[in-house]
Order: structure tokens, then C-alpha cells, then sequence
């Protein structure tokens, strides 16, 4: 007895250098892959020392724990259960010995006893383990599962002991990161795209002014006036594209500070009422007194309001109306319900269709591209909007129909116990 407990202390022992060294090497920033083999490598071995420990387990313990795998021992079963990550155990037939809860949402629950071709429908996958139970070489191939929602995950697949042999099939999830990948790839396609038309026509400006239109004075006053609005459209660009980094940079943070509202909004609706009134558009405001604060950053939300009533009057309606709404409201029900300061940005223009809705706050996303370009949008202000309420813990809502207008609603948590003194 005292020789089995000595080996399952050296295998425990040793599991635990070895995942403090996998620590040490995330901290350090490591290859993602060297590290999952490391990993895979780790549990082959933990399973091999343990298994020497092993004996026949009696008939008192097997109606104790019918689950149990042999060779693996009850703690180790347990650890492999709490990994994050799918994990499976093949036999030397290709039947699953076990497999922990992470890997249940990849194949299903009551995966033990069936082959493993019955559960992972993936070629690569499949030959991978067929490749590391007849060789023993450690392997790893990138998939993907299509359905219910398409997932990107890297297969690891080691050999552990040698007869009878246990084979380890370990995913890591490289979803989140592909998407990543994605994004980063198309934010710098349309940052290359918007800066490159305003860099272009300003590169011919200059080379025709100092060619043929050298000395003609009002082809040159022309040309700059041009050159003076695309130098302005980068600017806004590389000031949107600054402010949202430094806004995603920040979105885990949650704001500590307190705002009125319903100053803000009306500081918003003055400084945006000459603006309004080029287009002969009415900006209407109805902002009861005495609501209680919200919780955040008065400068990042003057930003979200701004930019919602200026975009309600670059795409409203000429001579028609914007109408700004603050109210209190509850999220949730009951005395848990917690309570939210609802603001609104209404107008009566074209409306937007229903496909474009949901991709409204998605960076340089635009409706109509030409009217955006003419307005000077440059398709990042609704994700800084996104972005912004994210941070501070609340909630946009977008409505609109053809014809009908939109209203864009912004839920923000009030301050919590903050007295009321008036409603109307």
C-alpha cells in the first residue's frame, strides 16, 4: 500500500510541475500550439504513472464507481472533468473510454463505449487518431463544425502507455480567435479603402495644380476648396478610428462616475441646433426634471448623443422633425428590477430597411455608402455608440421601418437610491 500511494504521489507530483509549467509558459506568451501539445503530453504521462499504481479494482468498488476507466484513477477522472477544454479517452479499438463535460457540447452526451467515427464525423480528425494509434506519434489538425453554430477548434492527439493503450483526443477552441483574425483583417481592408479615396484626390489636386492650372486662380480656388473637404474627411476618420481604440481599450472597465442625463441631452440638442436648422429640421427635447443620474463618463456619453441626433439629422427628413425623449423605466421585474434611464432619438425620415438593422453598429458599415460619403460619415459612429453603452452596461435598441423614420433608445443603469424629486 505504501508503494501504490508512493507512485500516485510522483504522478500527481509531476502533474503538478507540469501544469505550473504550462502556466509559466502562458504567462511567458508561448506558441498557442506548442503549448496544447505540451499539454496533451502532460496528460499522456500523468495517465501512464498513474496506471502503474493501479490494481484490480474490487467488486465492492466497481459497484462503487461502474464509470471508472482502467488505468485512470478516480482523481484524475475528476481533474479531466473540470478541464475547459474537450477532452476524450479511445481505447485501442477506437471506442471512447471518456469524455468530460467541455467535450459532451461538441459530441453529445452518452459518448462513452461508441466509436469514436460515430461521434466526430471529420475526416481529418479521424485520420489523425488512426495515425497516432498505429504510430504513436503526436499529432494536430485544425477543423471545423458547421452546426448548430459554425466553430473553428484545433484537434491534439497523444498515445498514452503502451499496452493496452489509451489514446487522448484534446480540442481547443479557436473560434474566438479566428473571429478576431477576421475582424482585425477587414477593419485594416476598410481603413485602407477610406483613407486611400480622400489620399488619391488629393494627390491629383496637387500634381494639377502644379501643372497646367499653375496659374489659373479660379481652378485653384476650386481644387483647394476640394482638397480642404477630403483633408477633413481623414481627419474625422483617423479621429473616429482613435476614439473607438481608445474606447475598446477601456470597454472591461465599468465607468464609476455620475451624470445628469438630461443635461447632457440638452446640451447635445443646443449645440446640434444650428446644424438642424441648415436643413429647416425641428429638434424637439422632452426631458422630465428631478431623474435620478446615471451611472458613467459624461464625456464618452455626450458622444453616444451627439452622435445619434447628428446622424437623426444628416438622414432625416428636410424640414421635418427630431424629436429627443428621457424617461425612467425598470429592467427585469419585481423588487430585483433594477432601474434604467431610457433616452430616445426619434425622426421621420426614410427609415432604414430591416436586413440593414442588425449590422448598423458594425465597423464602416453604411446603408447607402454615396449619401454616407456626402454626409460626411465614416461608417465607425454607430460602433462607437456600441461600444460606449457596452462599457457603461447598458442596452441599444434600434427600431425603424421604411418610410416610418427610426428611433434609436439607449438603456443606462441609474444611479442606485438616488432620490427623485419630481416626475412629470
Amino acid at each position: 500500500m505504501t508503494g501504490l500511494t508512493s507512485i500516485r504521489s510522483i504522478a500527481w507530483s509531476l502533474a503538478a510541475g507540469m501544469l505550473a509549467a504550462l502556466l509559466l509558459m502562458g504567462a511567458l506568451g508561448a506558441d498557442r500550439t506548442w503549448w496544447a501539445l505540451a499539454g496533451v503530453a502532460a496528460l499522456a504521462v500523468v495517465v501512464s504513472i498513474a496506471s502503474l499504481g493501479m490494481r484490480p479494482a474490487r467488486s465492492a468498488d466497481r459497484a462503487a464507481d461502474s464509470s471508472a476507466v482502467p488505468g485512470l484513477p478516480p482523481m484524475a477522472r475528476d481533474v479531466f472533468e473540470r478541464l475547459p477544454d474537450p477532452l476524450m479517452l479511445i481505447d485501442a479499438t477506437g471506442r471512447v473510454m471518456f469524455a468530460n463535460r467541455a467535450m459532451h457540447g461538441v459530441i453529445g452526451i452518452d459518448a462513452e463505449r461508441k466509436h469514436v467515427s460515430a461521434l466526430l464525423r471529420t475526416p481529418s480528425v479521424l485520420e489523425a487518431v488512426r495515425r497516432t494509434m498505429a504510430t504513436g506519434e503526436t499529432t494536430s489538425v485544425e477543423f471545423t463544425l458547421p452546426v448548430p453554430v459554425q466553430r473553428n477548434y484545433q484537434a491534439h492527439v497523444a498515445r498514452a502507455g503502451r499496452e493496452p493503450a489509451l489514446t487522448i483526443l484534446l480540442l481547443h477552441d479557436l473560434t474566438a480567435m479566428k473571429r478576431a483574425e477576421q475582424m482585425r483583417a477587414d477593419f485594416v481592408a476598410n481603413a485602407s479603402h477610406e483613407l486611400r479615396t480622400p489620399l488619391a484626390a488629393l494627390s491629383g489636386f496637387i500634381d494639377t495644380l502644379r501643372g497646367h492650372a499653375r496659374d489659373d486662380m479660379a481652378a485653384r480656388e476650386q481644387f483647394l476648396g476640394i482638397m480642404t473637404v477630403e483633408a477633413e474627411r481623414m481627419r474625422r476618420l483617423i479621429d473616429d478610428l482613435l476614439s473607438l481604440t481608445r474606447i475598446e481599450q477601456n470597454e472591461h472597465v465599468p465607468p464609476s462616475g455620475e451624470t445628469s442625463l438630461e443635461a447632457l441631452l440638452r446640451e447635445a440638442v443646443a449645440a446640434l441646433a444650428p446644424l438642424a436648422a441648415a436643413d429647416d429640421i425641428t429638434l424637439e427635447i422632452s426631458a422630465p426634471k428631478g431623474l435620478p443620474p446615471a451611472v458613467g463618463e459624461r464625456d464618452e456619453l455626450i458622444q453616444v448623443f451627439q452622435n445619434l441626433i447628428h446622424n437623426a439629422i444628416k438622414y432625416g427628413r428636410q424640414g421635418g422633425h427630431v424629436w429627443v425623449s428621457l424617461e425612467l423605466g425598470a429592467a427585469g421585474t419585481g423588487r430585483g428590477a433594477e432601474q434604467m434611464l431610457i433616452a430616445g432619438v426619434r425622426d421621420d425620415g426614410e427609415g432604414i430597411p430591416q436586413a440593414a438593422v442588425p449590422r448598423l453598429t458594425e465597423r464602416f458599415y453604411r446603408v447607402d455608402v454615396k449619401r454616407s460619403r456626402e454626409k460626411g460619415g465614416t461608417g465607425l459612429g454607430l460602433a462607437i455608440v456600441k461600444h460606449i453603452v457596452n462599457r457603461h452596461q447598458g442596452r441599444l435598441l434600434i427600431e425603424s421601418r421604411p418610410g416610418e423614420g427610426s428611433t434609436f433608445r439607449v438603456f443606462l443603469p441609474a444611479v442606485r437610491d438616488a432620490a427623485v424629486t419630481e416626475m412629470s
